[in-house]
């Protein structure tokens, strides 16, 4: 990835059914003309999703064409080694896929720690034990087989010519990439691999080629039990990693109800465990609404203005770290989590004049490299797809034969009870490691709907920044009216619980210098984000008109397009 904020990678495209498009010169509509609109993180898989749906294809059929083109030219966060969350919304009816990676089944509680129970320095974030058992290819299979339109291998085929006859990488794609050969130098094969990406060059990946041929022709049964399976488990048996050939066989995709809630006049539609992401967006903008005296004539990124979110977002990471985790393995109250009842409590706990101590923020009861696209068809079905191999480049390993990095996502776990992962985040026994266990996220594929339409389809990259860069951005365009581009290139904030007085804030975008001044004499510490965390993809539909837009910190393509 080129800097955290790729690292996770939202992919946002959005595709909208109207009766209507482009309004001409006139102030007229063009009734034979119906408009979708992409916002995606990268020109060539932008183009493949364009070219999807001009083809006839549906939101499903673009999302999983995407996600496949992400897997060869998003090198830092694109993946079939990874996983993530689709949210789907079709002929209205809201469908939640879960295909988050899993622990292997050989996993264990105490497997990153040594003998005197401490942690040991990266073994969860480099090399061959800190994968889990990827599942993007068993997820785009799933919701294929129930909802594509066009054939499986039609929709890999953009993706294996631009593996086979190459593609020039964005600048700061070949940047990122060779400041990570030290990090993985003399640990993983992955310079072996990337060693030749260069500026201004044609990158080939032909043994990727070669592997997206297989999946083409065989689908989910070649990446989990063909020729794909077998090179991964020789190649974990050589440097020492615990997936298997059974850890493969074994691993399904989920379907799920996603969570849903009224708020405003709108039907928030977001994800649900094993993500936190959901439960975080409802619980930010139901909290900021139980807080609306308090928020009265405070303006955007004002020293009052933080100080309340981050009052919020202390509350929403206290319970994060005690109570969320996979559904399978524990008990979660979400109806009681994002009850209006319960969200107006936490909020009248909110200080609004001072700093919360630690202690007196506990659970209310008694995760960068992400990829994000969002896809509204000419039915008006949509998508919004969060796909991830954690931190940048994943685990630094590459399948040796079949040419793609394998995740680090058992980092996401909580490797013991209290101590940081790498994005800085806590949890306890709810998300500890257990074979088969799917790790917590907090990837936030959203959607608003109004009156059954989608509105607005959001999301991005960035570990436990992820919702609250979604919460904030939909503030932005509904509260503060701003354009989706300026919503989307405001300068962002983080607070996460621990440390109690750190605010972080994007390193390129950073608040006014009179926000900051008065929020240390209020007790924090204000200091850039440690990568510049976010690269928010959206499209919002006001009135009749779509506008996507991509985050200006990044490479990012949105379009409006016609379908005819």
């Amino acid at each position: 990835m080129i800097n955290g904020a790729r690292f996770y990678i939202f992919v946002s495209i959005l595709l909208f059914s109207t009766f209507s498009s482009y309004a001409n010169s006139a102030g007229k509509v063009n009734p034979q003309v119906s408009q979708a609109a992409v916002a995606i993180p990268d020109k060539y898989a932008a183009k493949v999703a364009e070219d999807i749906l001009l083809a006839g294809g549906n939101a499903v059929d673009a999302a999983i064409a995407t996600g496949f083109a992400l897997a060869v030219t998003y090198i830092d966060a694109g993946n079939i080694g990874g996983g993530g969350f689709m949210l789907i919304y079709i002929d209205g009816k809201a469908l939640f896929l879960d295909y988050r990676e899993t622990a292997p089944l050989t996993a264990h509680r105490d497997m990153y720690l040594n003998d005197e129970k401490a942690v040991v320095q990266n073994l969860s974030l480099i090399g061959a034990k800190a994968p889990g058992v990827p599942g993007t290819v068993a997820g785009f299979w799933e919701a294929h087989q129930r909802f594509g339109k066009l054939s499986w291998s039609k929709l890999i085929e953009p993706a294996i010519k631009l593996a086979e006859e190459g593609f020039i990488p964005a600048n700061i794609l070949v940047d990122n990439i060779q400041d990570h050969y030290q990090r993985f130098d003399g640990l993983t094969n992955f310079k072996t691999y990337f060693g030749s990406v260069e500026h201004g060059k044609n990158f080939k990946q032909p043994e990727l080629a070669e592997t997206l041929k297989r999946i083409a022709k065989n689908g989910r049964k070649e990446f989990y039990h063909g020729e794909t399976a077998k090179l991964l488990v020789k190649q974990m048996q050589k440097s020492g990693g615990i997936i298997s050939a059974q850890d493969l066989a074994q691993y399904k995709a989920v379907w799920r109800e996603p969570l849903k809630a009224n708020w405003r006049d709108y039907q928030i539609l977001s994800s649900p465990p094993p993500s936190s992401g959901g439960f975080g967006v409802i619980q930010l903008l139901k909290m900021k609404d139980y807080l609306s005296k308090e928020f009265e004539g405070v303006t955007h990124n004002s020293e009052q203005y933080v100080h309340l979110v981050a009052e919020m977002e202390k509350r929403v990471f206290a319970d994060r770290a005690e109570y969320l985790g996979d559904p399978a393995f524990v008990d979660i109250d979400m109806t009681h989590l994002i009850s209006d009842e319960y969200i107006k409590r936490r909020a009248m706990e909110v200080k609004p004049n001072e700093i919360s101590r630690l202690e007196s923020v506990n659970p209310g009861l008694q995760s960068p490299n992400t990829t994000h696209y969002s896809i509204v068809d000419a039915d008006g079905n949509a998508v919004s797809n969060t796909y991830t191999i954690n931190w940048a480049y994943g685990s630094g390993v590459v399948v040796e034969g079949a040419g793609f990095l394998l995740n680090n996502e058992m980092d996401d776990f909580s490797v013991k009870p209290g101590v940081a992962n790498i994005f800085g985040v806590v949890g306890n026994t709810a998300n500890e490691i257990q074979p088969g266990k799917r790790m917590l996220s907090s990837m936030s594929p959203t959607i608003l709907l109004q009156d059954n339409k989608a509105v607005m389809v959001i999301g991005t990259p960035g570990g436990s920044t992820i919702f609250t860069s979604v919460f904030q951005a939909i503030v932005n365009i509904i509260d503060f009216k701003m354009t989706p581009l300026q919503a989307a290139s405001a300068s962002r904030f983080h607070h996460q619980l621990l440390p109690p007085d750190l605010i972080t804030q994007s390193p390129s975008l950073p608040l006014p210098d009179s926000t900051i001044e008065a929020l240390t004499k209020r007790g924090y510490r204000v200091e850039p984000h440690s990568w510049e965390f976010g690269d928010i993809q959206v499209i919002w539909k006001d009135g009749e008109q779509l506008i996507p837009a991509s985050d200006s910190r990044d490479r990012g393509v949105s379009k409006v397009i016609d379908i005819k």
